[in-house]
């Protein structure tokens, strides 16, 4: 499929706001669905909607399928070695938490984290290290922003627990040098969890290559309904974790002072489930597969390169991580001398329907560590085109009075 016609397969990115086509750059937050994980989601809901496990009904049995296979997509995609190690979760930030909360934790064991963690990969350990005595350590990156492996052994050399990262950063788009930091725990016995949102709709991920205990992401940044994710962990992990959640279909029997739980993966799967959005995240898996990574990959370097490029000349403009485009995937995360983040996303949204997004990016920590108010942060994907970065230069150069 040409470039030019992927936008329209998103009836999201087809609007207009007086006379001006949308232009949306705010992927790290969220991704449109297309038309197909729409078509999934409806017919779902308009053809066999019912309640998936332990119906007896065809419809009921009809949705356990589509979940199933939805679960064998998600398996293949990262290669699992069974579908059996994918819980659905509602987004990363859920299956962090189970994870988190699900390890026995003893007082004094150490847990790992980066200088450049979302809030879901770093308040829980702080509330684990108040709860149960763990010690939370925080490894701070080099000073050209990017991870210090130097530094991550030494710490393992004073026995780490648990190696908990983020795999691509939601901060500048960074990966970071994920194979040699498992490589690293392994060799100190650490258990190695990663936070994949803003790596896995952009990358091709094999946990079984990279010998990863677990990873969580996000249907929402991948172009699957909001309130859809993944948490993966190897089998025999998955088996010693206790549930986040209980009740529900993770029950297999009860009494009044007892009960069954079921085998994983139902008994981390407590309630009733988004069964629209599960069949929609397997539809959105598909179409990824139809993209590609290789064209994922090499627009999001094309538009990176131009806009950093362009922000460059214009002058009084700071970056947010490492400087390198070729470092920083799908994400420009910058900040100008002269004008509010805030009131710079407002006056490109406003005057030409550009969205971005402006703040701190859930990584508050590394902005107050570094004293830095906010930015704005333009987070692209395979969609997305030359043009349309062309006219966020120009809007930023009209807005800032440089045109």
């Amino acid at each position: 499929m040409p470039e030019n016609s992927w936008k329209s397969q998103f009836p999201f990115l087809t609007q207009e706001k007086n006379g001006q086509p949308l232009v949306y750059f705010d992927n790290a937050c969220m991704t449109p669905c297309p038309v197909k994980v729409l078509e999934a989601v409806e017919k779902y809901n308009k053809e066999f909607f019912s309640c998936g496990g332990r119906s007896n009904t065809h419809f009921g049995r009809q949705v356990d399928n589509k979940v199933e296979e939805a679960r064998e997509l998600a398996a293949k995609f990262i290669n699992a070695n069974t579908s059996s190690e994918i819980i659905f979760t509602k987004n990363t930030t859920e299956g962090i938490n189970l994870v988190a909360r699900g390890l026995d934790l003893k007082t004094g064991e150490r847990v790992l984290v980066s200088d450049r963690e979302h809030n879901s990969n770093l308040i829980v350990w702080q509330v684990l290290q108040k709860e149960r005595g763990i010690e939370l350590v925080i490894l701070p990156s080099k000073s050209d922003e990017t991870f210090d492996l130097a530094g991550l052994e030494s710490e393992l050399q004073k026995e780490i627990k648990l190696v908990s990262v983020v795999y691509s950063s939601n901060l500048d788009g960074y990966t970071l040098p994920i194979e040699e930091i498992v490589k690293l725990a392994r060799k100190y016995d650490a258990l190695v969890m990663l936070d994949g949102a803003q790596a896995v709709p952009h990358h091709a991920i094999n946990v079984k290559k990279l010998g990863v205990d677990w990873l969580a992401f996000s249907g929402h940044k991948m172009m699957a309904p909001s309130g859809t994710g993944i948490l993966y962990g190897r089998l025999a992990h998955l088996k010693n974790l206790s549930p986040l959640l209980y009740g529900g279909h993770s029950v297999k029997d009860s009494r009044y002072d007892a009960r069954e739980m079921e085998d994983v993966p139902a008994r981390f799967e407590a309630g009733l489930q988004n069964y629209g959005g599960i069949i929609g995240l397997g539809e959105a898996i598909k179409f990824i597969k139809q993209v590609g990574f290789d064209f994922i990959a090499k627009q999001e370097f094309e538009l990176n390169y131009f806009i950093t490029r362009e922000l460059k000349q214009m002058g009084g403009v700071s970056f947010v991580g490492v400087d390198d485009p070729k470092a920083r995937g799908g994400i420009v995360n910058f900040y100008h001398e002269k004008m509010d983040s805030h009131q710079l996303a407002i006056f490109l949204d406003e005057s030409a329907n550009i969205l971005t997004r402006s703040g701190r990016h859930c990584v508050h920590s590394w902005y107050n560590n570094r004293h830095v108010k906010d930015s704005i942060r333009a987070s692209f994907y395979f969609y997305n085109t030359i043009d349309e970065a062309e006219k966020l230069i120009f809007a930023l150069k009209k807005i800032l009075g440089l045109v």
